[in-house]
């Protein structure tokens, strides 16, 4: 099995061993949660309205922590692909980022929590800083391609360094549309990776 692992200065240098593979659709918890069937039954899509409120819910409060922290960004809210979605622009932002996006997943999770404090739902809300997200995929495609290619070349599988929910999303995609080959994740959270293997 050939390892791709980047070796990160956060990251400790022995490993605890692989853990079993588990779903491949990675999605985070909330997603999970809201794809669940509650009751037998499932759960109703939010209307277009109550998604674009989720995202003027984050945006105030978003605001609210660059007030705090004296940063100046321009904030859009908006629904994309059926999801609330935040963006911050502006200069100066990559502490709010951080490394290889930790801190941007921790205000996204904050800002998930202040819409579920007001709506009393659970929210898919999609925060970014400074395009961040968009950069992140377009690498994250050619880190799956280039597993694909080595995948296919020695019909062994791939395993990826470790990655966040987005960013194993993000290999899903790419690798599940490419013929003989397919991705699963293995392992737990922070050390929870992608594996990319032929199809029998």
């Amino acid at each position: 099995m050939t390892d791709t692992s980047i070796p990160r200065a956060d990251e400790s240098l022995d490993e605890e061993g692989t853990e079993p593979i588990e779903a491949s659709d990675d999605t985070d918890a909330e997603l999970e949660a809201e794809e669940a069937e509650e009751g037998g039954r499932e759960k109703k899509a939010p209307a277009e309205n109550d998604l674009f409120r989720q995202s003027e819910i984050a945006a105030d409060y978003v605001e609210g922590l660059l007030d705090i922290l004296d940063y100046d960004g321009d904030i859009d809210e908006l629904v994309s692909g059926g999801r609330p979605v935040v963006e911050v622009v502006g200069a100066r932002l990559q502490n709010l980022v951080g490394q290889r996006g930790a801190t941007l997943e921790a205000l996204q999770e904050l800002a998930r929590l202040a819409v579920f404090r007001q709506t009393g739902s659970p929210s898919r809300l999609l925060l970014d800083v400074g395009g961040y997200r968009a950069t992140r995929r377009k690498e994250l495609a050619a880190v799956a391609r280039n597993a694909v290619e080595k995948v296919k070349e020695y019909g062994e599988p791939v395993r990826l360094e470790p990655m966040s929910a987005f960013e194993r999303k993000c290999v899903h995609d790419v690798v599940n549309a490419i013929a003989g080959v397919e991705s699963e994740s293995e392992g737990v959270e922070p050390n929870r990776r992608v594996v990319v293997r032929p199809v029998d």
